[in-house]
């Protein structure tokens, strides 16, 4: 569907109060055209009207008139730089973008995941969320391996006790 199109069928969901499918389809557009500054300001408003501030500040990162709070609860959200780099879902170079600023806070995020990796990423190859370690993920990961041992030894338990029955 072309993009004129999505957008009078969002104004008229908005029109009729329909947040959620307005959202959903901005979501869509902006998957589509990541670059587009304008559909992610469309699309942190419609957050804004279901209170989202941590979404609408995800949506409105890349604008200098962005809200402060707005923005500090996407920062709290998404803590970490890589985390945020995949969240702006941003394809291509920053020189793709339409403002000074929003070019700047692109090349700022990326250098930081860069940093955060410990080597250069750029928009297109963000690193994914399993290879980033946080403070519980080895604790986590401890947890989910001391389950399957047990589950694991419970298992061989029963089948010892069946072969055993059997030939009792």
């Amino acid at each position: 569907m072309p993009l004129r199109d999505t957008l009078a069928r969002v104004d008229a969901d908005l029109a009729a109060g329909r947040i959620p499918v307005a959202r959903q389809r901005l979501r869509g557009l902006v998957s589509s055209y990541p670059n587009d500054l304008t559909l992610r300001r469309r699309l942190a408003e419609v957050y804004r009207l279901h209170g989202e501030p941590a979404e609408a500040g995800r949506w409105m990162y890349l604008e200098q008139d962005r809200d402060a709070a707005e923005t500090s609860a996407f920062e709290a959200r998404y803590r970490t730089a890589p985390q945020r780099m995949r969240a702006l879902a941003w394809r291509g170079p920053e020189s793709l973008a339409q403002t000074a600023f929003a070019e700047e806070q692109l090349a700022a995020v990326r250098m930081a995941c860069s940093e955060a990796v410990g080597h250069p990423v750029d928009w297109d190859t963000t690193p994914s969320a399993w290879k980033e370690e946080g403070s519980g993920s080895s604790f986590a990961g401890f947890l989910a391996g001391a389950g399957c041992l047990v589950a694991l030894l419970a298992f061989l338990a029963i089948w010892v006790n069946g072969l055993v029955a059997l030939f009792d």
